[in-house]
């Protein structure tokens, strides 16, 4: 986290922290990207943490229960969105950028980050990069 800090502040994007409201973006990107399912299929896809069972969002794509584009395609619609106000939260930390001007955000940035998520202001896009590098993900999709 300290790290893409940096990183965006060398690129001159505002950066506001907000430091806990991790667990109301997760439910905001459900509400947005998910409410097709069922809470019998979110289950069903360890959307949450359940039964001793690691949860994750973005199960969602790996799960093919949405659309989206993966891998490089994904890394290539992400740098080429417009990224002018957008969030960006992890799956398992109530830490939360709120970031302005940030065209400048691509995946370069996010080399080292995992479980991460970025959606714009109004929720209209996402992209998510996995811990399961070359396995599952990066995964990039619109509302």
């Amino acid at each position: 986290m300290k790290v893409l800090y940096d990183q965006l502040k060398t690129k001159k994007i505002k950066i506001t922290e907000i430091p806990k409201w991790g667990a109301y973006l997760r439910k905001q990107w459900e509400i947005h990207f998910a409410k097709h399912l069922s809470d019998e299929d979110k289950n069903s896809i360890y959307l949450f943490d359940t039964g001793g069972f690691c949860g994750y969002l973005w199960h969602l794509f790996s799960y093919g229960k949405k659309d989206c584009f993966q891998g490089g395609k994904a890394q290539a619609l992400f740098n080429n969105q417009l990224k002018n106000e957008c969030y960006v939260f992890y799956q398992h930390s109530n830490y939360v950028l709120f970031l302005e001007h940030a065209s400048t955000l691509d995946v370069n940035d996010l080399l080292d980050e995992e479980d991460i998520y970025i959606v714009d202001k109004g929720f209209n896009w996402t992209y998510v990069q996995t811990h399961e590098k070359g396995l599952c993900g990066p995964y990039f999709s619109f509302k």
